[in-house]
């Protein structure tokens, strides 16, 4: 089998490798190709994969291609990870809407719009390629921001591009730890949740374990509440307020002025650190090859341990707990890719079409095309949404529409290059609070 990662040259590649390679008894990926744009990125990931698979006993081949044809013709299934203008362009992205007195963040807001804005178009032309020379390929979305990108690719794609995520079934695992079950019991089908929203922005409402919800109970217990990260960043009256649990992308929203003002108060933003932080890995690793292992998993380490660290900081929500360290997508993606073409079966949370397989919308009042992240169950006939026992509250689905109609603005604005509805997409977000704003950041951007 053979596993195509797009964006082969990133940071966080061996993640995804030593994942795949872990699970070759559940999915037996024999070939995994890298491709990259940049071919001295790409040099040095494929040295620190070589030098994992000395420490594995079975671990899958590595390629290395720039051609985009050529790294998805006769691929299993496709990985996109890509970031359409490197971390300049986050930078840039971030630095802009803090010029504004708005949020400066990758994917909530004004930035998420400025990197789909040059994500889009790059999007739709890998995708079309797919279509052509594998149409029979799973692609799975890592790029962000999800929801738009993943939107995006199913004009190409439809049903074989599915997005994840690691925040939210990281979300409901917490949960389960803290009510006393075992964190995998959602993934097995023991129990049943209530979660929904688009990607950085949900919400878990309901958690039933033996004919009862356990959610009411978690929320009462000062305890068990102070155990969860969302609750330290949020704090525990606004999430009983909520009678949810949001998604820890919620805190942007929720305390938006909070957020603003520590990313302002920063030297430099999350972008602008890892731009310095990584190019120190790869010119390191480019300098002592010998090494290049070595000095990625310390590099891992620091990039981890501070991640949402100023946020934390602002909400004196005091050190990340280690069982949050180390995000998962890449075991998501593992979990994904053992159902759909294993033996495998798998309850989980994500990117996929508003529409479940009675053919109404999951989420009313969204359309039924709009991708939004909720359960589903994935295995060898596809993935199938599971039905929500409970619908949004009203000012929860607010704000879930407007911002699904301000990212499918923007798709459209990527598609027509048309700054006009670039201006609408960014005025019509919730984050952004003045038409004239809008407008000074496209012409920005």
């Amino acid at each position: 089998m053979i596993l195509t990662i797009l964006g082969g040259g990133g940071f966080r590649v061996p993640l995804v490798y030593q994942a795949v390679a872990a699970a070759r008894a559940r999915v037996d990926v024999d070939q995994v190709v890298l491709l990259d744009d940049d071919p001295d990125r790409l040099a040095t990931m494929t040295r620190v994969l070589a030098q994992l698979a000395d420490e594995a006993a079975d671990a899958p081949a590595v390629r290395a291609t720039t051609d985009l044809d050529d790294a998805v013709t006769g691929a299993d299934v496709i990985f996109s990870a890509i970031r359409v203008g490197g971390t300049a362009g986050r930078t840039h992205d971030e630095r802009a809407a803090l010029g504004e007195g708005l949020l400066g963040q990758e994917t909530v807001g004004p930035g998420g719009l400025a990197y789909a804005l040059r994500t889009v178009p790059v999007a739709d032309r890998v995708a079309a390629r797919i279509a052509h020379l594998a149409p029979a390929a799973w692609t799975i979305n890592f790029t962000n921001p999800a929801s738009i990108v993943t939107e995006a690719m199913r004009a190409r794609l439809g049903g074989r591009v599915l997005g994840i995520c690691d925040t939210p079934i990281a979300l409901v695992r917490r949960a389960l730890r803290a009510v006393g079950r075992d964190p995998l019991a959602f993934d097995r089908g023991d129990v049943e949740v209530d979660y929904a929203g688009l990607n950085h922005l949900g919400w878990l409402r309901a958690l039933r374990a033996d004919g009862r919800d356990l959610l009411p109970g978690l929320l009462a217990d000062d305890a068990a509440l102070a155990g969860l990260e969302e609750v330290r960043l949020m704090g525990a009256d606004w999430v009983r307020a909520l009678g949810a649990l949001p998604n820890e992308y919620l805190y942007y929203y929720d305390f938006t002025r909070e957020a603003v003002a520590a990313i302002a108060g920063q030297e430099s933003t999350r972008g602008e650190f890892l731009a310095v932080q990584q190019g120190g890995f790869y010119a390191a690793a480019a300098a002592e090859p010998g090494r290049a292992l070595a000095l990625w998993r310390e590099a891992l380490a620091v990039r981890e341990a501070t991640y949402m660290a100023t946020e934390r900081e602002s909400a004196d929500a005091g050190a990340r707990e280690s069982e949050d360290l180390g995000g998962g997508y890449h075991e998501v993606a593992v979990d994904l890719m053992a159902a759909l073409l294993g033996a495998e079966e798998h309850r989980m949370i994500l990117d996929v079409a508003n529409r479940g397989d009675d053919g109404a919308a999951i989420l009313p009042g969204l359309p039924t095309d709009a991708v939004v992240e909720v359960p589903v169950r994935v295995d060898a006939t596809g993935v199938h949404p599971l039905a929500l026992r409970t619908s949004l509250a009203p000012a929860m689905l607010a704000r879930v529409a407007a911002v699904k109609a301000s990212e499918r603005l923007i798709i459209e604005a990527a598609r027509t290059r048309s700054r006009e509805t670039a201006w609408k997409a960014f005025a019509a977000h919730p984050l952004v609070d003045s038409a004239a704003v809008a407008r000074r950041l496209v012409d920005t951007l």
